[in-house]
């Protein structure tokens, strides 16, 4: 049986819709609530140090790439983690030339803390849930998060989005 243009457009309809309320929730959530401070970092400096305990000491350019942003941006957004004490600025191993920046211990030591917390929100809010609904919900999630980023990557490439 054929999916309905009118079945289509309402479930879109709905997607978006929980798509922007879960932006909106996470936003509050970080925030502690309204209002509330918590053990929470900035989503800019949770990806920033997450991807460097991942994937080790890199350059601007290379952490650039790797989260698909420019690298003015990253230099942004790294200098109040370095400031802080949460990312350090070394030589790189083989050119003492190039700068890289890696996770400092106590950069681990909030990532840790702040990952604990959302470990426990997750556990919290997904209480009621099987096994299987959260690893479904982190698949479907996952592709989502995938396709997103595909989408983004080919705007200006895909030919309705050339003058």
């Amino acid at each position: 049986m054929p999916i309905s243009q009118e079945t289509t457009t309402d479930l879109l309809e709905r997607m978006q819709h929980q798509v922007a309320l879960f932006a909106r929730r996470a936003e509050q959530t970080r925030l502690g609530g309204v209002g509330k401070a918590r053990n929470s970092m900035d989503r800019a400096a949770y990806l920033l140090l997450n991807r460097l305990d991942n994937e080790g000491p890199m350059g601007v350019k290379a952490l650039a790439e790797g989260m698909g942003i420019d690298s003015s941006t990253v230099t942004r957004q790294v200098a109040p983690l370095v400031d802080s004490g949460l990312v350090k600025r070394t030589s790189h191993p083989e050119d003492g030339r190039a700068v890289v920046l890696a996770l400092s211990p106590r950069g681990r030591g909030r990532l840790d803390e702040v990952r604990t917390s959302r470990r426990q929100l997750m556990s919290v809010v997904t209480e009621g849930w099987t096994e299987t609904e959260r690893e479904i919900f982190c698949e479907l999630l996952g592709r989502f998060n995938v396709a997103l980023s595909d989408y983004h990557s080919a705007v200006g490439q895909r030919p309705e989005d050339t003058p």
